[in-house]
């Protein structure tokens, strides 16, 4: 008997980078019942959410892609934000996704039942999906710090991912607290027309020099456009290029130590003054923390309108920062450059899977994964760029790309009838998590810094391997690590 093959209801929470090369990947399989919901008003996620001057990719725009998009004309080698939230306002237009999007649509309940998945979303509105695909990324709840006397503030006040227009810092006193990328990357911007700038940093930064600014060449543009095969050419190179780079913070080899060297030149050539350069100089080793770069940064903070404080900030008063040492610091916009809390991944959503557990409690001892995408206890449920991606060694876009295929395989099985839940092991999770403990060892994340990388549970949310081995371990569905069942019997597998 030849049974009617099935089409799967897909829901995939999230439309930025994960959410995008999911929904594109499902539909080049032949998978078109998928509803994406965003909570933001447009795509892009995290270059939907930030918007702050000076938003930079720290990662060259043609390896800054999805490969099934290529976008020859980018105008600068490293993309401004908002051109790249453009850029996946496009691939949603040009892949006909809009008939799929629901945008300020927040998931507030996701529960798994006899019935599938079903969940509640903001306004009121329910869906119901066999599977659920939880492209929610990492960096999308903003963290603020709790300092005594916030609220009696009496200026601007505003966090980079969530930046106000309205805030006219031109000729003003900008405090901002925060010494990472965007810190980075706000003060290069802010500095040139502010009256006085005032960088409150908990610890320095390693900062390696690139010429960020510098525009592509419209005859590179054209030629990508144009020369058949070129820009599949390019994008391969730069994913092998980004091998090098995996190879450099993975292993202690000479070219460790050669980026090494260059993020401590990149200090000592463009800061002559001794004190600003004592302060500027890091405890730990370059490349521990998330890198940044910057081409003007350390011109900015030496600038006579700029100040670097190191001491603990202790409140916030009316009209300004008073510090540890006791001194006031007034000034009229303050700007938390703070980051985000990075390992939240889809809470606060209240999801909540089979024998209703919570995801607070299967992550009670920290985010985990089996292979960056499936947890146990939670049936029919898959995550892009979830716990141990590599946000600091592969192209993103390329790993989204990969995880979805591989979802992909467990879809045309449930299409053709073979399962009705997949739902991995707590042995093969406890294997594939073992195995990551274990690579970190010799990784430059593991040198004795304390970076957003680190769970509470102390452990490195981060992809410890090569692409060589991702793409492996993500190619083909291994049964054993599985538990596959049908509603009218007992485990397949």
């Amino acid at each position: 008997m030849t049974m009617t093959p099935r089409d799967p209801s897909i829901v995939i929470i999230g439309a930025g980078v994960a959410g995008i090369a999911t929904a594109v990947t499902f539909q080049q399989a032949g998978f078109h019942n998928f509803v994406i919901v965003e909570k933001g008003s447009d795509v892009g996620g995290v270059w939907h959410w930030n918007r702050y001057p000076g938003l930079t990719c720290d990662v060259p725009s043609q390896l800054y892609q999805f490969s099934f998009a290529p976008k020859p004309d980018w105008s600068r080698i490293w993309a401004e934000g908002s051109e790249i939230q453009r850029y996946h306002r496009d691939v949603v237009e040009r892949f006909g996704l809009d008939k799929h999007l629901m945008l300020d649509s927040e998931v507030n309940d996701a529960v798994f039942g006899e019935q599938g998945w079903e969940l509640s979303l903001s306004g009121g509105r329910s869906l119901r999906a066999d599977f659920v695909i939880a492209a929610t990324g990492v960096l999308h709840h903003p963290f603020t710090p709790d300092i005594p006397g916030r609220d009696s503030f009496g200026g601007a006040m505003v966090h980079t991912a969530r930046w106000d227009d309205s805030i006219d810092t031109a000729h003003k006193r900008i405090a901002v607290i925060g010494s990472g990328s965007t810190g980075v990357q706000i003060v290069s911007a802010l500095q040139p027309q502010a009256d006085k700038l005032v960088q409150f940093a908990r610890t320095p930064q390693w900062v390696l020099w690139a010429p960020m600014g510098l525009p592509q060449s419209s005859v590179v543009a054209k030629l990508l456009g144009t020369v058949p095969g070129l820009h599949d050419r390019v994008y391969d190179a730069g994913l092998w290029a980004s091998g090098l780079l995996a190879d450099v913070v993975l292993h202690p080899t000479w070219r460790r130590t050669v980026v090494q060297q260059f993020a401590r030149w990149s200090l000592g050539a463009q800061v002559r003054d001794r004190r600003l350069r004592d302060k500027l100089t890091p405890d730990y080793e370059p490349l521990c923390k998330r890198q940044v770069l910057s081409g003007t940064y350390y011109q900015a903070i030496s600038a006579p309108n700029a100040e670097l404080v190191t001491e603990a900030i202790t409140e916030i008063t009316p009209t300004g920062i008073r510090t540890a040492d006791g001194v006031e610091h007034e000034v009229d916009v303050i700007v938390f450059a703070t980051g985000f809390h990075p390992h939240n991944y889809m809470r606060p959503m209240n999801l909540r899977g089979r024998d209703d557990v919570t995801i607070d409690e299967a992550w009670a001892k920290g985010p985990r994964a089996y292979r960056m995408t499936a947890i146990p206890g939670f049936p029919n449920l898959f995550t892009v760029l979830g716990p141990n991606s590599p946000t600091g060694s592969i192209s993103l876009q390329y790993s989204a790309e990969l995880t979805a295929r591989y979802i992909t395989r467990w879809l045309e099985r449930f299409r053709a009838g073979e399962f009705d839940t997949v739902e991995v092991s707590e042995e093969a999770t406890s294997r594939f998590n073992d195995s990551v403990a274990e690579a970190m060892g010799p990784t430059v994340w593991n040198t004795g810094c304390n970076s957003w990388y680190f769970t509470d549970q102390h452990t490195i949310d981060l992809w410890p391997f090569d692409r060589a081995t991702m793409t492996r371990l993500l190619s083909t569905p291994e049964d054993r690590d599985f538990l596959l069942t049908r509603s009218r019997d007992t485990a397949v597998i």
